[in-house]
């Protein structure tokens, strides 16, 4: 059970805050000089898109936090590492498909919204993640994981998140 409120916090802090929070409060703060979509030609389409994609990385993101549990043994809270590597099901296409499921879920809100500030968050997102995944949580699962991390990296060169 307490592993069970480990995991809903962790996942309510920082992937929520990401994909909530930090674009509500962007979506405030610039309202005044953010694009928006304007006529149904442009809106409908990409309102689509935008609505399909942020529904196929909640998807994604649900998959890789449901395998992390299962066969990582672990919760996406910092204090609680993996004590198993996870490479099956999406991490057998892509390196990190969970910090992909999230930035394909703030393309989708910037498309459906039409934001160019979303659209921006969405990019940092990816760039800070990118070099945090390749600078820091990949010496750290060199060291947690050896030869067999070396092995599941191999087969995904220069530290892909995509």
């Amino acid at each position: 059970m307490l592993t069970m409120l480990r995991h809903a916090a962790a996942i309510m802090l920082m992937p929520f805050m990401v994909v909530a929070g930090v674009p509500w409060l962007l979506m405030k703060t610039f309202a005044g000089v953010d694009h928006r979509w304007s006529g149904p030609l442009l809106e409908l389409p990409f309102r689509t898109a935008g609505s399909l994609l942020f529904v196929v990385g909640l998807a994604l993101f649900s998959w890789c936090v449901g395998l992390f549990a299962r066969i990582g043994h672990e919760t996406l809270a910092p204090g609680d590492p993996a004590r198993d590597l996870v490479t099956v099901g999406p991490y057998r296409i892509v390196r990190n498909p969970m910090i992909s499921g999230v930035a394909m879920m703030l393309l989708g809100q910037s498309l459906f919204e039409g934001s160019a500030v979303l659209g921006i968050w969405a990019c940092t997102f990816l760039c800070i993640n990118h070099f945090y995944f390749v600078l820091s949580e990949e010496p750290g699962l060199e060291r947690r994981f050896g030869e067999s991390y070396g092995r599941y990296k191999e087969a995904f060169p220069a530290g892909s998140l995509v």
